[in-house]
């Protein structure tokens, strides 16, 4: 136990210390007390740091330095648990101290703070040294430190000083610019100045040249209505004089004119009788029929085609609707797929329906609907909406098939659109004479 050794605890008990522990002795204290805490067992512990017995050492030395230094200071049997746990850390340390000859290479804070601990005989002097060379040290740090910072505000006044001389000279420069610059404006200005009084003498110059040709075009004008109220007059007469002399030759010719018309009638009547008699028809052939020569055709869906339209174009399908005698067939279920293919098919039908009434009574031409009626599980109950005929393909046909019978059905000549996607209907029909459209030109056309 350290009461048997020489020169332990029990030597350096009576001194007291007589001024606050320094800083720095006291944080290796507290560090000293926190690295021997771990070896004692909760029993050991006085009550106060029983609760900080599992905190780590830093930890317990950051939340516990407090309790743990008051503890040491005033529990002697703590403090000489805690100096046995330093005498197993650092026996050579502790030999020192109590052989009265601390090492001499050794930190004065940690001499200090053992020696805090250990009591040794003459601790009081080792923790006042200790504190007075710290404080020379933190003296000795603080001046360094203020050289140093007198060095780097010296260093910043210069540069600041050489700073501020270049900004002056810029500002110097910029000044002078800005100077030069106003000298210019002010001569701009003054030439603008000038123009403006030229502009302002031109200005009135014209002003009174307009006020002349006023008056000119005024008088001139007065003259112009002065002559045409004369020719006025003079057509007046001219007019009177004119009617005059066709009511002369009218009475003059009265007597001539009813005896020629007299003479025409009888005429007119015996070739009328004559033609009745003879039962002629009238005349069919013209001389102009009878030449041979090349006349024009009439125009087909087919010629639709060469005009100067895209084929994508909607306006082709307007073109060809305004054909005469048209006749729209649709391929129904193809044309709403392509458009709206989520939408059940009875709203599918529905919307495409009523888009062909709209486009029934804008082209005045003949619509046609077909759907496919193959997977109908009973007939569909659908009014026709007006200017629309609506077809289901019966089991077993298609309603491809249904819309190359239409086709088929039409006489040779009439104009037949047949709006589908199917390459095979459209690939059909024109071969029937008919005009295939796609459905997303009907669409572009009904939206």
């Amino acid at each position: 136990m350290v009461e048997t050794q020489g020169g332990g605890p029990g030597d350096g008990a009576a001194e007291v210390l007589d001024r606050p522990l320094p800083d720095g002795v006291r944080r290796r204290v507290v560090q000293i007390v926190s690295d021997g805490f771990g070896g004692l067992t909760v029993g050991e512990l006085p009550a106060q740091l029983r609760q900080y017995a599992r905190f780590a050492p830093n930890r317990r030395a950051k939340f516990a330095g407090n309790a743990m230094a008051a503890a040491l200071e005033t529990d002697p049997l703590f403090r000489q648990r805690i100096g046995e746990k330093l005498r197993e850390a650092q026996p050579e340390l502790a030999g020192a101290l109590d052989s009265g000859s601390p090492p001499p290479a050794a930190d004065p804070l940690d001499v200090a703070a053992a020696a805090y601990v250990l009591r040794p005989t003459g601790w009081v002097k080792l923790v006042t040294a200790a504190g007075e060379e710290a404080q020379r040290a933190d003296a000795e740090r603080a001046g360094e430190e203020s050289r140093a910072e007198l060095e780097r505000l010296r260093e910043e006044l210069a540069g600041a000083r050489e700073q501020t001389r270049a900004e002056t000279e810029r500002l110097r420069l910029e000044l002078e610019t800005a100077r030069k610059e106003a000298e210019s404006l002010h001569r701009k200005l003054r030439a603008a100045l000038s123009d403006v009084k030229r502009g302002e003498a031109a200005l009135r110059k014209v002003q009174g040249e307009m006020e002349t040709l006023r008056a000119e075009g005024q008088a001139q004008v007065s003259a112009a209505e002065s002559e045409a109220r004369r020719l006025k007059a003079r057509l007046g007469e001219s007019e009177a004089a004119l009617e005059a002399t066709r009511k002369a030759a009218r009475e003059g010719r009265s007597v001539e004119d009813m005896r020629v018309r007299l003479l025409l009638d009888t005429v007119l009547d015996a070739a009328q009788g004559l033609r009745r008699e003879l039962a002629l028809p009238p005349v069919s052939v013209r001389p102009a029929e009878t030449v041979d020569a090349v006349e024009p055709g009439r125009m087909t869906p087919k010629d639709i085609a060469a005009r100067a339209l895209s084929e994508h174009d909607p306006a082709v399908l307007d073109q060809l609707l305004a054909l005469p005698q048209a006749h729209l067939v649709v391929d129904g279920y193809n044309v709403t797929k392509t458009g709206y293919p989520q939408m059940p098919l009875e709203k599918q039908r529905l919307r495409l329906l009523g888009q062909l009434s709209q486009l029934a009574a804008q082209t005045g031409a003949e619509v046609t609907c077909v759907f496919d009626g193959a997977e109908l599980v009973a007939p569909v109950l659908l009014a026709p909406p007006r200017g629309v005929r609506v077809l289901f393909s019966k089991p077993g046909v298609t309603a491809d098939e249904l819309i190359r019978q239409l086709v088929r059905a039409e006489p040779p000549g009439r104009p037949v659109i047949v709006a589908s996607t199917d390459r095979e209907v459209a690939d059909g029909v024109a071969r029937a004479g008919a005009r295939p459209v796609a459905s997303a030109m009907l669409l572009k056309r009904l939206s």
